[in-house]
């Protein structure tokens, strides 16, 4: 069958629209997270967390902060490798930690992970006994008896123990059982969800619905043929094949969306939006110059003098496009939201800006802080 051809606008139109980002917004938190596919859980609060940025982008005023640890709680939501998902996952992601580090044949760096948690395999075992007898615990009451250092050129690097639990959770041994004093506390994956309460499907049935959710999250995305480096991020063969006037290559697109939300008849429910700069619509920075024509780099590691947009500036979303950025900051020790510069991409009509800078408005108001614009 020929592949779907669509224009520029019906993509990114179908990106929205998947992502929650339009005037009819999800109705609660559980909704927010089915839609997005994961929250990011990343603690920098120059504004407010991520988990919390992305809800509100969705939800507005009605998010309470208090409701994710709620869920996390209960069960309903459950935290996976730094990221929040729905807990109707966790059956598929078990699947594919029972087959770690991944099918047969496996890549050289598949090879070099089970050959470093081999290499460890004493303090592998010393966690998994302590937690045994004590847990759950936190990272920091458990003993780090790696022998060779975990190397790399990123932040991971001789940060031997936090990536031995790591790879640990993506073997099913360990699980996040909760937070105490801002550490995360650490226990056998089976105490934390019993294998007896849940139906694990076989690998390929789990990896298919993990991806066909996965671009259901994106709405339209690249494909897979092989598998990536986390096939929790890829969306391999699902919904159909289409490609995108103006841009290379092949997409897959979630057909479904194509009749939803307006994307392709009718009057297109746009609404303007400030968002995360780790929202799964922005985090892709290629798909995102693709689809939406729009540069945007997070400039938090950046020196302040490379900096164009500032240290943790937010999207600004408008209809079905990107106008700018905000750079603003959240000032709790003096009550304000301070707006360091709104960056237009193009000269903003009176009433666009009206729209972003109350959308900063509303913003402070969530955060019980009051918004001052510049020096004022």
């Amino acid at each position: 069958m020929a592949p779907l051809v669509l224009d520029r606008r019906t993509a990114r139109r179908v990106a929205l629209a998947a992502q929650g980002l339009t005037s009819a917004r999800p109705g609660d938190l559980l909704e927010v997270v089915e839609r997005v596919g994961v929250l990011k859980l990343e603690p920098t609060a120059y504004v407010a967390p991520n988990a919390d940025l992305v809800p509100w982008s969705r939800l507005g005023a009605s998010y309470d902060v208090r409701e994710l640890d709620a869920r996390l709680a209960d069960g309903s939501l459950v935290e996976h490798r730094g990221e929040v998902r729905p807990a109707r996952d966790l059956p598929l992601l078990r699947a594919v930690m029972a087959v770690w580090p991944g099918v047969p044949p496996l890549r050289p760096w598949q090879e070099d992970l089970a050959d470093w948690v081999a290499a460890n395999d004493v303090a592998r075992r010393e966690v998994l006994a302590r937690l045994e007898r004590e847990g759950p615990l936190r990272t920091s009451e458990l003993p780090d008896l790696t022998e060779v250092p975990w190397l790399s050129t990123g932040w991971t690097h001789e940060k031997n123990l936090a990536r031995l639990l790591d790879l640990m959770t993506s073997r099913g041994e360990v699980a996040l059982a909760g937070r105490e004093g801002g550490q995360r506390l650490w226990d056998l994956a089976e105490r934390v969800h019993p294998l007896g309460s849940l139906d694990v499907p076989p690998y390929d049935d789990a990896l298919r619905l993990l991806q066909e959710r996965r671009l259901r999250s994106l709405g339209i995305a690249r494909g897979n043929t092989t598998p990536s480096a986390d096939p929790l991020h890829e969306v391999g063969t699902a919904g159909v094949e289409a490609v995108v006037e103006g841009v290379r290559g092949r997409w897959r697109v979630d057909p479904l969306l194509l009749d939803e939300h307006g994307v392709t008849r009718g009057r297109w429910p746009g609404r303007t939006a400030l968002l995360s700069p780790l929202d799964q619509l922005v985090f892709d920075r290629k798909r995102l110059l693709e689809l939406f024509g729009w540069d945007y780099q997070l400039e938090m590691y950046k020196p302040v003098a490379k900096r164009r947009w500032g240290y943790f500036a937010l999207p600004v979303l408008h209809s079905d496009g990107f106008v700018g950025k905000a750079d603003v900051q959240a000032i709790q020790a003096q009550g304000v939201l301070r707006v360091h510069a709104l960056h237009w991409d193009r000269t903003p009509t009176t009433a666009l800006e009206r729209a972003v800078r109350m959308k900063v408005a509303e913003l402070a108001s969530w955060l019980e802080l009051g918004a001052r614009f510049g020096g004022s």
